[in-house]
């Protein structure tokens, strides 16, 4: 398996040819299990509504365009979507901890609704579980249905008077939690000899300054307009080369076993670290190739600046 590189493939198989102890960080947006798109279905339980569109999602344009579940399902097979998502995860999770050094760090980007599901099958499968971070994205799509118009569309206006003002759904979720974990260090051990023996383990504080940020666990960085447009759930670059620059130094390896369209991988190369990336998408490869490449040209489309 050779660094600077990006692999098309499902990550449960490719990660089987990683070398044991060899990435200082693994940094992925993975799905979140809550069926936003056909790579996000990790459950069973399908309907004939799922993914569908309603004709307010149609008219609503590019936000929301298709339909999940929901939250009370359709059927009592739905009730097991947590539990299927935590079995997902732990079928790939045990070469994680293989590959990754002792004290090295995982950041994961989880939905609020699974996170604890994701939580739970990384310290079963032996990772300590450090924090929950924040990340503040500032702007978010909201789309709590008033349900007053509800009752409009019955009119039963008796009823939409009633509940003037009042909602179904959730509050706007400009929070979005981002998962850290370590791999243990040897038992009797310090974290302070781990470090000293692998290199890793310790975060940096000073970089934090770079990013307008404070030292503690809650980052506020919004999305730029080159942050957009290459995949369905792209993070900002810089929030990527943070997460990457708090825990590692320069020469040190990221693994990205969920690449997307690379903005972990083009945030490692920004920051002279090496890289590995895994993708199982041909859609989205060929995008991370592109992007990779025009790294290598000195600039990168999904910025729309000169690096």
């Amino acid at each position: 398996m050779y660094t600077d590189n990006i692999y098309l493939g499902d990550c449960r198989d490719l990660i089987k040819t990683v070398t044991d102890n060899s990435i200082d960080l693994i940094l992925s947006d993975i799905p979140y299990g809550i069926s936003t798109e056909d790579w996000d279905i990790i459950h069973s339980n399908t309907n004939s509504g799922l993914l569908g569109a309603s004709p307010a999602q149609e008219k609503a344009g590019k936000i929301f365009k298709k339909r999940g579940k929901p939250l009370n399902g359709w059927s009592e097979a739905d009730k097991q979507i947590p539990l299927q998502y935590y079995e997902w995860v732990s079928s790939w999770v045990e070469d994680w901890l293989r590959v990754i050094k002792p004290g090295g760090s995982v950041f994961i980007f989880a939905g609020r609704r699974l996170a604890h599901r994701c939580i739970c099958a990384l310290e079963d499968k032996g990772f300590i579980y450090k924090d929950m971070l924040g990340w503040n994205k500032q702007k978010a799509a909201h789309r709590a249905q008033h349900i007053s118009c509800v009752f409009d569309r019955r009119k039963d206006f008796k009823a939409a008077e009633e509940w003037e003002g009042w909602k179904v759904g959730n509050l706007r979720p400009v929070f979005e939690p981002i998962l850290w974990f370590m791999k243990p260090y040897k038992i009797g051990g310090t974290l302070a000899d781990n470090i000293l023996d692998y290199k890793i383990g310790a975060f940096n504080e000073n970089i934090l300054e770079r990013y307008n940020q404070k030292a503690n666990n809650f980052f506020s960085i919004e999305a730029e307009a080159g942050d957009r447009g290459l995949h369905p759930t792209q993070k900002p670059l810089a929030l990527m080369k943070l997460l990457i620059e708090l825990t590692t130094k320069e020469g040190q390896r990221v693994l990205d076993p969920f690449a997307g369209s690379a903005t972990t991988l083009v945030a490692a190369k920004q920051l002279n670290r090496h890289y590995i990336g895994f993708e199982k998408s041909k859609e989205y490869f060929d995008i991370s190739v592109s992007r990779l490449k025009e790294q290598e040209a000195g600039y990168d489309s999904g910025r729309l600046s000169c690096v």
